[in-house]
């Protein structure tokens, strides 16, 4: 009798664009590449949590959704953010998520869940470069402006 195992492929294949792309230097150019990649119909609903993927020269390899929450807020899976994380071959990352009621001020969950990421990040040399909280009305909170990374 033959015991078989699952197989497992992975693969990534980075786009020439990524290369030709601006690199992020500031907490500006983040909020405004997210504006731009956030849904205007749902900022305002529910929380949503994404990862900005960067490559070495800080250029964006691509936004990537992790989860979509409630009104006062959304889980993430550490186990996919990495899994995202680490078949992209990104070496950087930035945390995002909103905040429908428009507060700007990150929570203590908000806080203890970028500690946990920084953490985790370090075991794998990923840098999170910092954590956004965007508001519907066009507002965001930067964790790297204020200290708390």
């Amino acid at each position: 009798m033959k015991h078989y195992v699952n197989e497992i492929q992975i693969s990534y294949q980075e786009k020439l664009s990524t290369l030709k792309s601006l690199s992020v230097t500031n907490s500006n150019d983040v909020a405004k590449l997210l504006f731009k990649n956030w849904d205007n119909k749902t900022i305002g609903l529910h929380e949503t949590f994404k990862i900005v993927l960067l490559n070495q020269s800080n250029k964006v390899k691509g936004v990537y959704p992790l989860s979509h929450g409630g009104i006062t807020g959304t889980l993430v899976d550490m186990r996919i953010l990495f899994a995202i994380t680490l078949k992209t071959l990104s070496v950087g990352i930035i945390l995002a998520h909103n905040h429908p009621s428009g507060q700007m001020r990150p929570s203590g969950a908000d806080k203890e869940l970028t500690r946990k990421i920084q953490r985790a990040a370090n075991l794998f040399d990923v840098k999170v470069l910092d954590h956004i909280i965007l508001a519907p009305d066009g507002r965001y909170y930067s964790f790297a402006d204020n200290g708390l990374l």
